[in-house]
């Protein structure tokens, strides 16, 4: 039996636990020595742990400092997600359009091209067989089919379907220059990225040399201060963009023979996405004698003004919330929860108006509103706080919403997809943990629907914070954990 000293200790009071359990609202809960051993005898033992275990009614099985706030990371994608997809429901689709406005002489087009940003996180290869440019082909193609071959007049990108906040408050600028602290902008393409390649194919002290999509465009500048050592040494990255520019400083250090993938984040995504639209085009022989133009007034825009030459759909949102939460993708969340924000308040999306829904979502799902410290909806922000007491509560009630479908279906499934592909694999919980893990500095998390050895079906969280051991190490622990909540139930 584990001391009760140690417990004091860890859990800075000794009021939460006895021998015979708690009382949470009316509930006695017995909590597992198996899981105060598992945490008090690992090298993590001086972080702060929060697990809970709840059954399909609600009721908590297990827990150890859930009733105290953490940071959950991306665990707090389970929120908004659970928001989404209340407020939008799983059909809902994005219609990103191409207007003209002019007329048409000959082969020339003597008048704008206007594209209009719907919110699409999606105008990327992801649904597209990795084919990136599927949607500016079918807008080259609608062009191409009526002849034109050269536009005398702008090309416009208009971005006022959002806010122009393009970051979230309370992100890092030690993140904004990676594909996870990216633009959120009502205009967007290939996830507001460059994708970096690195080929060290050189001699040890030479440059690598390096090629970006798409097509190596000048929209930015890498400064390529890289250098190739000996084979056998470790790669050393060191990736930079000077905030403010689109200047990206290039300093890793990387073995010889050793190639590297990057995407790196760019600057004024409209402008970005405009500016290789006007490239595609001019590719495809379609010449542009004005130069682009990017608009974000939605005062000015009327759409019965303009011609709609073409439109393009995406998939539905129940599709669009698996790299949400299969993937953990802090893009789509942020872009979903502004979509969402725009939607229900008819004005241009903006990152506090989503966050007033998910906290009204909240509520409705009774979690304590006065428990959530929410600046954005992805969790990259480490100021939000929550405790996984409400968390696995909303998550329980989800089981009972229409769309609860493709909710559990949009999670990364334990040793099979997502983010859990390599996690829990040859164990028994493989297959039957449907979740959603969580990580930035400090913080590592783990919740989702657990199908028990009984067959019994659980909801389980398990939240590490300020822990100074390595995250894989902080992953077996919960590993551990999960497996053992599994063996018992």
């Amino acid at each position: 039996m584990f001391a009760r000293k140690s417990i004091c200790i860890a859990w800075a009071t000794c009021v939460l636990w006895s021998a015979g359990g708690v009382d949470v609202k009316g509930q006695n809960i017995i909590f597992s020595p198996e899981i105060v051993q598992t945490i008090e005898n690992s090298k993590a033992h001086d972080a702060f742990w929060s697990v809970i275990v709840r059954d399909s009614t609600g009721n908590i099985l297990d827990g150890y400092n859930f009733d105290k706030n953490v940071r959950p990371a991306s665990n707090l994608k389970l929120l908004t997600s659970a928001m989404i997809l209340n407020e939008l429901e799983p059909n809902f689709t994005y219609h990103t359009k191409l207007y003209g406005v002019g007329i048409q002489a000959g082969n020339v087009w003597k008048g704008d091209i206007i594209i209009r940003g719907s919110g699409d996180p999606s105008i990327s290869g992801t649904f597209y067989h990795k084919d990136r440019f599927h949607v500016f082909e079918k807008f080259y193609q609608a062009l191409d089919s009526l002849g034109i071959k050269q536009i005398d007049g702008s090309l416009i990108g208009n971005d006022s379907y959002f806010d122009q906040q393009v970051y979230p408050k309370g992100w890092s600028w030690d993140d904004l220059s990676f594909y996870y602290g990216v633009e959120v902008n009502a205009l967007s393409f290939n996830e507001n990225a460059v994708d970096l390649r690195v080929y060290a194919k050189n001699r040890i002290g030479e440059k690598p040399d390096i090629e970006w999509f798409p097509f190596d465009t000048d929209y930015v500048d890498f400064v390529n201060e890289q250098i190739i050592t000996p084979s056998n040494s470790e790669y050393d990255e060191s990736y930079r963009r000077i905030m403010g520019t689109n200047t990206i400083l290039l300093r890793s250090s990387l073995p010889q023979n050793y190639v590297e993938k990057e995407s790196l984040s760019i600057l004024d995504a409209p402008r970005f996405f405009v500016d290789t639209f006007k490239k595609y085009l001019e590719q495809g022989g379609i010449k542009l004698t004005e130069p682009i133009v990017v608009e974000s007034n939605s005062r000015n825009w009327k759409e019965s003004r303009y011609k709609v030459l073409k439109e393009h759909q995406s998939v539905s949102l129940h599709k669009l919330l698996e790299p949400m939460n299969k993937e953990s993708n802090n893009f789509y969340a942020e872009m979903l929860l502004k979509t969402a924000a725009a939607e229900h308040y008819d004005t241009p999306g903006s990152t506090e108006l989503g966050v007033s829904l998910i906290e009204s979502f909240a509520e409705s799902m009774d979690m304590n509103e006065d428990d959530l410290v929410l600046s954005d909806g992805s969790g990259l922000a480490s100021s939000t706080l929550l405790k996984i007491e409400g968390l696995s509560k909303m998550m329980v009630k989800m089981r009972s919403n229409p769309y609860f479908k493709a909710y559990k279906n949009s999670l990364a499934i334990a040793g099979k997809d997502g983010t859990l592909e390599h996690r829990f694999n040859n164990t028994p919980v493989e297959g039957r943990l449907y979740g959603k893990s969580g990580y930035i500095s400090g913080v590592r998390a783990l919740s989702g629907y657990l199908e028990a050895a009984s067959g019994q079906p659980l909801v389980v969280s398990v939240i590490t914070n300020n822990y100074t051991e390595s995250t894989s190490y902080i992953d077996s622990i919960q590993e551990e954990i999960v497996q053992k909540i599994y063996h018992k139930y």
